[in-house]
């Protein structure tokens, strides 16, 4: 029997607010254990929490870009459950009055993953295990989160890749968050089932939990759909679960029994005011949102011409669109800057954070000169190049690096003598020419254009050699 997998995420994405949701301590990654927290992170009695604003903004922007209904009035809920990573033994959090419902993120198979839910809520403390002993840092407590639920729509390993790629690339975006997983700022729990094929039952699910990878999680979800079916194929039945994946040895165990939402007995929090939002505040923060990715991508395709396959890399990261876009201003071919930047540029940065960070020695405006002076006929694509990869050496403006005689080209006399000695000086080329080899002109052009410092209009010079080879 053949079996399909079916999987939902619930992924926490901490908000880039510069104070945490209830109090005026510092979000800032990092600092010494303890250090980041006040009596309203820890819940010292007598303490009472104040909602920011800020939070309650960048997730009805996350909700927009994600297609939601926006809520007029929330509210913010108590989760009950003992833990040493949260000293009041309750989460503030949302239950059934979210701000956001019923959005979706479209695959690029045209397959839309459902949003059933997004809501905000606090991050507890975090657990040190450390020689037999555990310490708790609350640092991280109270920091915002929205969590982002969607529906069992999940099909394949591939299909939840996408999905978390295009849930990270959006926030990043829309600048509600960083998604750093090797910093826990995006972290997902994933909900797996397994059903036989053509069947609209769902099976028993389990939860792995806070996978922080990309490629963990592809991993995980691999291992627990095997372990699954072998489980059902056994005649054995699925524990609904909540597990820890282990990277070590690529499979998942058993961390404890799978919550149901009543087992956190949810109450309205009575210390915080309801949530109103006026239908007109949720206008102007949607008139303020950036162009989203997939409408970039769309506009590159169809109005620049480029490739698609350019377009997603270049969409990838939003600061190399935005340094894309300000180098292609006024130039005739968007292609050639892509070019530019997806070859030599890319390979200037190592990781792709780098590439998000896009901290690159070459500023647009001189990426945008350089391309000007091809597009003028002052220099050919080989001389470019090697400018290109002078100025990232040294930073400098394409007009420090090149001289008079560099843009000034070559006139029709010279560009015919030194393709006479290309061919005087490559008797093996030519003669393979000859033979019929038609790629061995490429190296007797190779000459004239090293010869003349890149000055040579190459299509022009594979003429004129044809014509003196006859």
């Amino acid at each position: 029997m053949k079996y399909e997998l079916v999987a939902g995420f619930e992924t926490h994405v901490e908000l880039a607010t510069n104070t945490k949701i209830f109090c005026s301590c510092t979000t800032a990654f990092g600092g010494e254990p303890n250090t980041h927290c006040c009596p309203i992170c820890i819940g010292l009695p007598g303490t009472l929490p104040k909602l920011n604003k800020r939070v309650v903004e960048y997730a009805i922007k996350a909700g927009l870009a994600t297609n939601c209904e926006i809520a007029e009035i929330s509210k913010m809920d108590r989760k009950n459950y003992c833990y040493p990573d949260l000293p009041k033994a309750y989460q503030i959090s949302q239950y059934d009055m979210p701000l956001c419902q019923h959005g979706y993120i479209e695959l690029s198979n045209g397959r839309k993953i459902r949003i059933l839910r997004i809501h905000i809520e606090e991050d507890a403390g975090k657990l040190v295990h450390s020689r037999g002993s555990t310490m708790v840092d609350y640092n991280r407590g109270g920091v915002p989160l929205i969590e982002i639920v969607s529906e069992p729509d999940i099909r394949s390993v591939e299909e939840a890749r996408e999905y978390v790629e295009k849930l990270q690339l959006i926030m990043r975006y829309i600048g509600v968050s960083d998604c750093k997983m090797q910093e826990g700022s995006m972290r997902c729990d994933v909900n797996i089932s397994v059903r036989p094929e053509g069947s609209d039952k769902l099976g028993t699910r389990t939860e792995i939990k806070n996978m922080n990878s990309i490629s963990f999680i592809a991993k995980a979800m691999e291992y627990e759909f095997s372990r699954q079916v072998d489980l059902i194929e056994s005649g054995e039945k699925v524990i609904q679960e909540t597990l820890r994946y282990d990277d070590v040895t690529n499979t998942t165990s058993g961390m404890r029994g799978k919550e149901d939402a009543n087992d956190y007995r949810y109450f309205r929090d009575p210390d915080l005011v309801t949530i109103h939002v006026p239908r007109e505040r949720v206008e102007e923060i949607a008139s303020a949102l950036p162009e989203l990715p997939a409408q970039k991508l769309r506009r590159y395709v169809d109005e620049l011409g480029l490739p698609e396959a350019d377009a997603l890399l270049l969409t990838k990261y939003r600061k190399v669109a935005e340094y894309y876009e300000q180098a292609i201003e006024g130039t005739k071919n968007p292609k050639t800057a892509a070019n530019f930047i997806i070859g030599q540029l890319f390979r200037s940065v190592e990781t792709e954070s780098d590439k998000e960070a896009w901290n690159i020695n070459v500023s647009a405006d001189n990426l945008n000169a350089l391309i000007k002076l091809i597009d003028g006929g002052k220099i050919r694509m080989n001389l470019a190049k090697s400018t290109l990869d002078k100025m990232l050496e040294t930073g400098k403006a394409p007009n420090e690096l090149l001289s008079d005689s560099d843009m000034a080209g070559l006139d029709d006399t010279a560009l015919e003598e030194l393709c006479r000695q290309a061919v005087a000086a490559n008797e093996r080329a030519v003669a393979d020419y000859k033979s019929g080899k038609e790629k061995a002109i490429k190296a007797i052009v190779g000459f004239v254009m090293k010869n003349s410092k890149g000055k040579a209009d190459a299509a022009l010079a594979e003429e004129k050699i044809k014509a003196i080879i006859g």
